[in-house]
């Protein structure tokens, strides 16, 4: 049977396949080739096990999710503060993955300053952002953040307590458990505990994610950050140095146009090159090559065995000659 999967926890996979739900563990042959199955898999199933993963169209790694239309990056306008480092965080992670992306800020509610309002428009409508802003309490913006769901799956990313399970609940009859943000440290706490796709009806289904606001770019090189930045992209090449940062060399093309950069933005690139920096000192002095788990043959994937058990039975074979030689010695 074809299904995908909607929840993962534990060891257990939840597939859902014609309205039914089964639930499944992971072929061990699959374990041994170090596959992992995402929220949002396509997968081949039998007799309560996962069979094999079909190829996917997209994913992302944190949180691990697969074959999906939209990211719709929601922030609070208020209680938490809009921070526009995190905001860009999600962008350059959207952008890393190649996935559309809509900004929505909800709790409009709560401000009675139009500062903040217009001031996400004049940074973000430039670079092309669908922009949208709700009201989970008050019912405001609603209709326009559901038929902007039609027909897609869409994963809503955010920090903790900006009220992505309050808009979930708000706009279906599911009932997700939601939290006040905290008083002592302004911030929210975590009520969604795990990544599942919710249907909303009509071909719409939503990923519900945790906040997971540890996201760093630990994974990519300084110079790659830049990649990330619409604004940058028409002086890219323009600066004397092939390998220019953007931040102290001379003569760079994108530090002579500031001014067409918003001050948060440019912050938040720097905030990225500097963890992209902890991330090449790591790597400075460690091999990059790595061995699969399987190979094909003959058109199929097989398990391989690692280098050390090929090593461990090859040390075998060697005692075991040894030892005949000394047999046939003694004899």
């Amino acid at each position: 049977m074809l299904g995908q999967v909607f929840k993962i926890h534990s060891d257990f996979y939840y597939i859902n396949f014609q309205g039914n739900v089964y639930e499944c563990k992971l072929r061990e042959v699959l374990k041994k080739q170090k596959q992992k199955v995402f929220v949002g898999d396509f997968v081949e199933f039998a007799d309560g096990a996962i069979e094999k993963i079909l190829p996917r169209n997209n994913f992302i790694l944190r949180p691990a999710v697969a074959n999906i239309d939209q990211v719709v990056i929601i922030s609070a306008v208020k209680e938490p503060e809009l921070s526009f480092l995190q905001l860009n965080r999600y962008i350059a992670f959207a952008k890393y993955h190649g996935l559309n992306t809509v900004l929505c800020f909800n709790k409009n509610d709560l401000s009675d300053d139009d500062t903040t309002i217009e001031r996400v428009f004049k940074i973000y409508e430039p670079l092309s952002f669908d922009i949208l802003f709700t009201s989970a309490l008050e019912g405001y913006g609603l209709d326009e953040f559901k038929s902007l769901l039609k027909g897609k799956t869409s994963v809503l990313c955010g920090a903790s307590g900006v009220g992505k399970s309050s808009l979930i609940n708000a706009i279906s009859d599911i009932n997700l458990r939601t939290k006040e943000v905290s008083e002592k440290t302004g911030r929210g706490t975590h009520t969604t505990r795990h990544c599942e796709i919710i249907s909303l009806g009509n071909d719409s289904y939503i990923v519900d994610t945790p906040g997971f606001s540890n996201l760093k770019f630990d994974f990519l090189l300084p110079n790659e950050i830049d990649n990330l930045f619409d604004e940058m992209r028409p002086f890219k090449g323009q600066c004397k140095y092939p390998d220019c940062l953007h931040i102290n060399e001379t003569e760079c093309a994108i530090k002579s146009h500031l001014g067409q950069i918003d001050e948060t933005r440019y912050e938040s690139y720097i905030a990225f090159v500097d963890e992209a920096k902890e991330y090449k000192e790591k790597v400075k002095y460690q091999g990059v090559k790595t061995e699969t788990a399987n190979k094909k043959n003959n058109k199929k994937d097989t398990v391989k065995i690692s280098s050390r058990k090929r090593q461990s039975a090859r040390n075998t074979l060697r005692q075991n000659v040894y030892k005949g030689v000394e047999d046939e010695r003694i004899d």
